[in-house]
């Protein structure tokens, strides 16, 4: 409809044309000019209006379910509702369902031949989530609500210390309230991990160590003992202590000493006999679990792991054709690995070079404050190289900062090697890339170039922080995601670098290839322990013999898989999907290719599913040509 649009205007203009030549023009003929304009006209209104009441029903829907969910609101840096936590009951979840149910029903009755090409992709989109939220309700109880990656036990000390603001004491008030919901949260929460309980769905036994450990460090400290302070105390302390330290302070020193025993009272009354509780729970669940690991173990856990895939991946491919591909990928790397073995010219195979990378003293970093400090500064200097390069392959870039920290020490032992959060939705709160810096044997050196720029820029950074700032679209689609796009455009963001300049060190190149064969292997031991009914310890193994990587890492990586369907094969797949899309367009474009307009289509529109992903840059690519 669009496109007709464009053309009946086009006519229109060629009339007026004609109308300069000597030849005598009708009555006939000017009415008929009259008539087109006039259903040129009618018509780009009532596209106008049918986009116009879309784009207000796809901001309404966004604003109903981040209303909805305390949690979600801190995190975009709202201050709604920043004395509660998400509700974790079963009511909630079906009462959500039921909105999403009523909600399509309204979205089918916007007319979709009416939108304009931006909305009409909003459409489908939302659509398309929708159904499949519907679709996968019956897989609800189908996961593990607290594990060593995540979970509301660890997530809610994030969110306090990271993301909950304290600019003036109602916000410090409300830190304490949320400190004093906690019992109630957890209860919540015991009851979720009772329902699955019940549909035997119980995390293996090697979860339970790294859950309950994580919630002991949260009660740890002042004033739970006589140890330094608590995370959640010095966090508190600190926030706090600043608004008493501003020049014109915002409350007085009788304030802030009531908030600090407010929040002192809270964490003994409230937070330590939450955590306990749920300490004493899993420690009880823990006898119940044993070592199966693949979700083959779970009622049609087979037809569950086909449906986690599709939606991580957005695409049709099977278990077997992603095992495929990650031996595949295993191999080509294996060979471009032994090219650079061969170019340092060292004396041995490339099993025995990777132990050497593994174990050589000179790729790591001394295991102590120093060496932490290091590390942190040198991939601050590493994401500014990039930055300052960024010219060469952007066009757009993010306006949000960016700053690189350590993983808190609370959640160290467990959390994964390194990872991004978003900045606030008003760019208040800049961006995070975490490095998990508790065990400097598993950060080699050689690994930090291709971290970084994964996790930072060009990575997660540019392609997060520019989807929060796009103009234009709906805020379901600025905050939303699809796993295979964004993990694929940090994978893809490890490689990029090389072509401006990057990785000159050559055992830098081997360990931006070492990162890339790590999500090559993921390909492989997801779908094993899920779809090939493989062990942890097969798992490890395969880890092992074939990548550089520490064996914690290994652990570290099938552990995730276990606890995370699916997810690690995001990466790849994404990463081979916009590689692919790439070459084509060059090779067809040949020197009207230029990368900097390609990665702006890449990102202009927010994340998408990778087939649409394919549509829009084979449209690109068409309008080069015929331009």
């Amino acid at each position: 409809m669009y496109k007709f649009l464009i053309a009946t205007i086009a006519a229109s203009l060629m009339v007026s044309g004609c109308n300069q030549a000597s030849d005598p023009v009708s009555n006939a003929e000017v009415e008929t000019s009259k008539a087109d304009e006039a259903g040129a006209a009618a018509l780009s209104k009532s596209i106008a209006d049918e986009s116009e009441k879309a784009n207000a029903f796809f901001e309404r829907v966004f604003e109903e379910a981040v209303a909805r969910r305390p949690e979600i609101l801190t995190q975009l840096g709202r201050k709604d509702r920043s004395n509660e936590w998400n509700d974790l009951s079963d009511e909630f979840d079906q009462e959500s369902l039921e909105i999403t149910k009523t909600q399509l029903a309204e979205l089918k009755r916007i007319d979709r031949s009416k939108l304009d090409d931006a909305t009409a992709l909003s459409y489908d989109l939302m659509m398309e989530s929708m159904q499949n939220e519907i679709a996968d309700a019956k897989w609800r109880l189908y996961n593990y609500p607290v594990n060593q990656m995540f979970g509301t036990h660890s997530g809610i000390v994030s969110l306090l210390i990271n993301q909950h603001r304290i600019s003036d004491i109602n916000d410090a008030e409300n830190y304490i309230a949320r400190l004093n919901a906690l019992p109630q949260h957890f209860d919540q929460l015991i009851d979720g991990i009772k329902a699955r309980t019940a549909a035997n769905i119980v995390p293996p036994k090697f979860v339970f160590p790294h859950v309950i450990r994580d919630s002991q460090n949260i009660i740890k400290g002042a004033p739970f003992d006589n140890g330094e302070q608590s995370a959640l105390l010095a966090d508190f302390s600190k926030k706090v202590g600043a608004l008493l330290e501003k020049e014109a302070s915002s409350i007085t020193k009788e304030q802030h000493e009531n908030l600090i025993n407010s929040a002192t009272d809270a964490l003994l009354k409230s937070v330590m006999p939450a955590y306990k509780k749920l300490i004493a729970h899993l420690t009880e669940l823990e006898a119940k679990a044993n070592t199966d690991d693949g979700i083959w173990k779970w009622k049609d856990g087979d037809a569950y792991y086909n449906v986690a895939l599709k939606r991580t991946t957005t695409t049709d491919l099977t278990a077997d054709q992603i095992h495929q591909i990650g031996l595949d990928e295993v191999a080509r790397i294996h060979k471009e690995m032994t090219a650079i073995k061969d170019a340092v010219k060292f004396d041995g195979d490339l099993k025995a070079f990777m132990q050497f990378m593994r174990d050589d003293d000179q790729f790591y970093y001394s295991n102590d404050q120093a060496g932490r400090d290091r590390y942190l500064r040198e991939a601050t200097e590493l994401i500014d190289d990039m930055k300052a390069k960024s010219d060469a392959m952007f066009i757009t870039k993010p306006k949000a900062d960016l700053q690189v920290k350590a993983v808190e020490a609370f959640r160290e032992q467990s959390a994964g090697k390194a990872f991004y959060q978003r900045p606030s939705e008003d760019g208040s709160r800049p961006g995070l890339y975490y490095a998990n810096l508790y065990d400097m044997k598993a950060m080699p050196s050689y690994q930090m170039a291709a971290l970084a720029y994964h996790e930072g820029v060009p990575g997660h950074h540019m392609q997060l922080a520019i989807q929060q700032e796009l103009q234009g679209i709906p805020k379901f689609r600025k905050f939303g995601g699809y796993t295979a796009y964004i993990e694929g455009w940090g994978l893809y963001s490890e490689y990029l670098p090389k072509e401006f300049g990057a990785y000159q060190d050559p055992y830098s190149d081997f360990g931006r290839l070492a990162m890339e064969l790590w999500r090559a292997c993921r390909l492989v031991v997801d779908t094993g322990i899920h779809a090939k009914k493989w062990t942890r310890e097969e798992g490890i193994a395969y880890y092992s013999d074939n990548t550089p990587n520490a064996v914690s890492d290994g652990v570290k990586m099938v552990e995730r898989h276990i606890v995370m369907p699916s997810q690690a094969t995001a990466y790849k797949i994404g990463m081979l999907k916009i590689l692919e899309l790439r070459e084509s367009a060059k090779a067809k474009l040949g020197d009207k290719f230029d990368i900097r307009e390609y990665h702006d289509e890449v990102l202009k529109y927010g994340p998408l599913p990778l087939n649409v992903l394919e549509k829009k840059v084979d449209s690109w690519v068409a309008s080069k040509q015929s331009n």
